[in-house]
């Protein structure tokens, strides 16, 4: 029986030991969430500040894919959506232009987990410095749209309104984003994009071809923001 009690803090030991050591490995793990795939490192929720734009990489089929094949400018940069952060002193929103809902303040955690339901990436882009002063209007401005139907159209009017449109016109008292002219032809032969010839005919609407538009990669390219990283949230 003593020989039985002297082992008794030796067995207690170890298991602490053990317990350390899992907990140790369980850390390491977590932080090994820290980067994706690529090794960018992620962001959480606290990183992202007001006024921060928030980009949906793109898919490759129907609105999503027929947007991104039109609009790609680079290999890096595939989006087909954009909304503008607003932080408060207890949330943070998202004020964006979407199909489903239309012009919308949406919170952070409800737009992460619908935007990523098919894996998307979402990617956070920031104004430099000399551009910040513009973000309290913008946001200002973004809310008073909030409540406007969606733009399905895609060509510029003051009642309804896209995506990127949403963003341009928060900022546009700044000139921060500029407009271009649309294009719907696909780069690589040059013609209307097979989606766009049949979305238009069903609206009987002429294809809007270089009328005045914005879009999402043009937004993601301009030399007013910098890429500050990929976006991760986890579920509550």
């Amino acid at each position: 029986m003593k020989k039985i009690n002297n082992l008794f803090p030796i067995l207690i030991l170890s298991l602490l030991f053990f317990s350390i050591n899992s907990c140790n490995k369980n850390i390491s793990l977590r932080k090994a969430d820290t980067h994706d795939t690529i090794g960018n490192s992620l962001l959480s929720i606290h990183d992202l500040d007001n006024g921060d734009l928030i980009l949906v990489s793109a898919q490759t089929k129907d609105l999503s894919g027929a947007i991104n094949r039109v609009t790609q400018v680079s290999e890096k940069r595939n989006y087909d959506h954009v909304g503008l952060i607003e932080k408060t002193k207890d949330s943070i929103f998202v004020l964006h232009a979407s199909p489903s809902g239309g012009s919308q303040r949406e919170e952070i955690n409800h737009f992460y987990q619908t935007q990523t339901k098919k894996n998307n990436n979402i990617v956070i882009y920031r104004l430099k410095p000399e551009f910040q002063h513009t973000i309290p209007d913008a946001i200002l401005t973004a809310k008073s749209l909030v409540g406007k139907a969606y733009n399905w159209n895609y060509i510029l009017n003051d009642d309804t309104f896209y995506c990127s449109d949403f963003i341009e016109r928060a900022f546009r008292k700044d000139y921060v984003f500029k407009l271009i002219p649309m294009n719907f032809k696909n780069p690589e032969t040059g013609k209307f994009d097979d989606y766009w010839i049949d979305f238009y005919a069903k609206k009987n609407l002429k294809i809007p071809q270089d009328e005045p538009g914005t879009n999402p990669n043009q937004i993601a390219e301009s030399e007013k923001l910098e890429e500050i990283g990929p976006l991760l949230i986890y579920p509550k």
